[in-house]
């Protein structure tokens, strides 16, 4: 069977690992550490950086494709092992729009995607700063500011607060491009317009190298602190043709691009009902974790399927609605042991489908998430419900509703 090898050994890897195993394969993985997600659960490990051309090399060797955790790889390693031969999936060419927000906001409008207005603030410092200014003025300091290349789960992001007045926005701004720009001129900035808008959505589709694509429902992302907390499959009361504009938006750009593999296009859904494209990831995503429980073919098997050139899955539902809910580490790790949490979550909501990643808690990390699929006659709210108070009970040993796990009886 052939061998993909995937690069970075976080919970993607180990998931995708996961669905390799039920295809007859074993996913080799880069990784940093042999106690990495990926790399603890895997039998074929590459331990090195994927900052190393070296690493990476060693990696690809004898794999029919390289895929990714993360869009960290330096393009000019990437390049070099395209010039070998290496079947970069996605390739080079797309990934730099995952990398680069900038590069990614300037292709998109040229390509006439819908996209709020931005700047670039890279550039000899005093102009940058002017337009930095400038443009805060022009939007009534309604800003965000962002670093260009490696932010993810609500770090490199500021939101600017014009509440106290313009002139303490101002300052705001000014500090945050200060305090940037200093570092070795290592954090390059953008500033974009803050937009008004009614959620966030994502689109979820997947392409191969021949070019079939095939999306998954168009779902509904809740941010909390700046990361994802819940998706509710699909996004509910969202426009048909909403929906369908929005997955023909994100298969028309992977296919323009030549994106390989999954691919997540977020999205605002305007106050007016407009969308608007906010970030990508060519890559299994957290907005698509639900299809795990919750679709005929998850994110995960999908994304081999398309780096091998397999025929894609089918990609619908398997209910009316789905919510996964992401299992965040608490303030302080409760004293009951996570084996113990998670024997009362069972014992309690038999449907909860958890998956854990193997990581240790810390305050708002990422250890795990909970899919709920709704029965007939629930409704999105008590299955978001239900969902909820699974994933806190998880991080915090705490059931929201006051549950005593060791005086009620079970009430489901």
């Amino acid at each position: 069977m052939p061998t993909v090898a995937m690069i970075g050994g976080g919970q993607l890897a180990r998931m995708t690992h996961q669905s390799a195993i039920a295809l007859g394969q074993c996913l080799r993985v880069l990784a940093g550490s042999p106690d990495d997600p990926a790399a603890a659960v895997s039998a074929d490990v590459v331990l090195g950086s994927h900052d190393d051309l070296d690493d990476l090399l060693r990696a690809a060797e004898g794999a029919v494709a390289l895929t990714f955790d993360h869009e960290g790889v330096p393009l000019v390693h990437l390049r070099a092992l395209e010039e070998r031969g290496v079947a970069v999936r996605p390739p080079s060419a797309a990934l730099q729009y995952a990398q680069d927000k900038m590069l990614m906001r300037a292709r998109l409008a040229e390509l006439g995607l819908p996209v709020p207005d931005f700047a670039d603030l890279a550039g000899e410092r005093a102009a940058a700063r002017e337009a930095l200014i400038a443009f805060g003025e022009a939007h009534g300091w309604q800003i965000v500011l962002k670093a260009v290349r490696g932010g993810y789960d609500g770090r490199g992001v500021w939101l600017i607060d014009p509440s106290a007045g313009s002139e303490q926005a101002r300052d705001e701004a000014l500090a945050v491009f200060d305090a940037a720009d200093v570092v070795d001129g290592s954090t390059v900035l953008m500033v974009e317009q803050k937009v008004a808008m009614r959620r966030e959505l994502s689109a979820m589709i997947a392409r191969s190298p021949h070019g079939q694509g095939a999306a998954w429902p168009v779902v509904e992302t809740v941010q909390r602190n700046g990361q994802c907390a819940v998706v509710i499959a699909p996004a509910p009361d969202l426009d048909p043709e909403v929906a369908q504009r929005a997955q023909q938006m994100a298969l028309g750009l992977a296919d323009e691009l030549g994106v390989v593999g999954d691919m997540a296009m977020e999205l605002f859904e305007t106050d007016d009902g407009e969308l608007l494209v906010n970030e990508l990831a060519m890559r299994p995503h957290n907005s698509g974790h639900w299809t795990m429980d919750g679709a005929v073919t998850s994110q995960f098997e999908q994304h081999l399927r398309a780096v091998l050139d397999y025929p894609l899955g089918a990609t619908a539902p398997l209910a009316g609605v789905v919510v996964m809910a992401n299992v965040l580490g608490a303030g302080e790790a409760p004293a009951m042991s996570m084996d113990e949490r998670l024997h009362h979550l069972m014992a309690r909501m038999p449907e909860a489908k958890v998956h854990l990643y193997g990581k240790a808690e810390r305050p708002d990390r990422k250890v795990g998430h909970v899919n709920v699929v709704g029965r007939p006659g629930q409704s999105v709210d008590d299955v978001r419900e239900r969902a909820e108070r699974a994933a806190h009970w998880m991080s915090h040993g705490v059931w929201t509703d006051g549950w005593d796990p060791h005086g009620a009886s079970l009430d489901g």
